[in-house]
């Protein structure tokens, strides 16, 4: 018999007894450390965000993307990939926009009265609920790797330092002699993403030995996965997979990406440096590291975050 395809570890946060220094947490902790140092990344079963919001939050998206180009363009920032990207000629399949700061009232209003300048408080306040309830997991996570690493004295000047963007995705279905990618190859930029999607399947990570692995989603399943920052401030322990989006079929998939980013210089703990793991990061700032990424030197190199902060 052939070898079973490979999988994407499956780590249940949805018990409630996922305390800090209760057994079940500790043994949590472990899991993910070993699923993002393996795999960069793992699926999360989480309940915390009900079946009505995420059935609400999906049409809103739809809604959304039914407005006109002309109402999306203005979708802008000063930070890459930020704002509205659609009608690419190397993705052309995929469409998308961002909203800054999204776990706050003025970023979610900020992005909302350009969208519809006469308001739309459902909207509102239906992606505000999501961004923020799915934050908790983010920063869940993130307590868990910092706690592994013997790093919890810097995790809530960390967090207090953190900002997301929502990203909200449109992938249509190729069209006949049309490519079938919807988003190429690539690893994020973030600290912690963690995407979430309808039913209609595409994302595919790569492991570390090449092999792609498919995800098959649920309304309860998030993939968290780590980014190039992570990867530095981690010291290269934790991997940073890539990823792409392939689609198949002519339904519309449409997906929600939570970033986790920071504001001014992250420092790579010195916990995480010693004789067998030597120093291999310098201290960076974290959108600098993401406009490094879009520039043609990062273009070329093998990994953008040794390129960019690499020793």
């Amino acid at each position: 018999m052939g070898s079973e395809a490979p999988r994407l570890p499956v780590l249940n946060f949805s018990t409630g007894t996922l305390k800090p220094g209760t057994r079940s947490w500790l043994l949590a902790c472990k899991d993910v450390l070993h699923a993002l140092e393996e795999y960069g990344c793992f699926v999360a079963v989480y309940d915390k965000v009900s079946s009505e919001l995420d059935n609400t939050t999906f049409c809103q998206l739809e809604e959304l993307f039914d407005l006109p180009t002309e109402t999306k363009v203005k979708n802008t920032s000063d930070k890459p990939y930020f704002g509205y990207i659609g009608q690419h000629p190397l993705i052309p399949l995929h469409e998308s926009m961002g909203i800054e700061d999204a776990t706050t009232l003025k970023g979610v209003e900020s992005f909302t009265n350009i969208m519809w300048p006469a308001g739309n408080d459902h909207f509102c306040e239906t992606v505000l609920s999501y961004s923020k309830l799915v934050s908790e997991l983010e920063q869940m996570v993130k307590k868990m790797v910092f706690e592994s690493y013997d790093a919890e004295k810097y995790y809530d000047s960390h967090i207090q330092s953190t900002t997301y963007l929502l990203r909200l995705i449109k992938y249509r279905g190729p069209q006949k002699n049309e490519t079938c990618i919807g988003t190429s190859c690539h690893t994020d930029k973030s600290f912690i993403t963690v995407l979430h999607q309808n039913e209609v399947c595409g994302l595919e990570i790569r492991t570390k030995d090449g092999e792609w692995i498919s995800f098959k989603p649920s309304p309860s399943s998030y993939v968290v996965m780590a980014g190039d920052a992570l990867l530095a401030w981690s010291n290269g322990r934790i991997h940073s997979p890539e990823h792409r989006v392939i689609m198949n079929g002519n339904k519309a998939r449409y997906s929600i990406g939570l970033f986790a980013y920071h504001r001014g210089i992250i420092e790579i703990p010195e916990e995480l440096a010693d004789e067998e793991h030597p120093l291999q990061f310098k201290p960076f700032n974290h959108y600098g590291l993401l406009h490094f990424y879009f520039t043609n030197k990062a273009g070329q190199a093998e990994s953008t975050a040794k390129a960019y902060c690499g020793v």
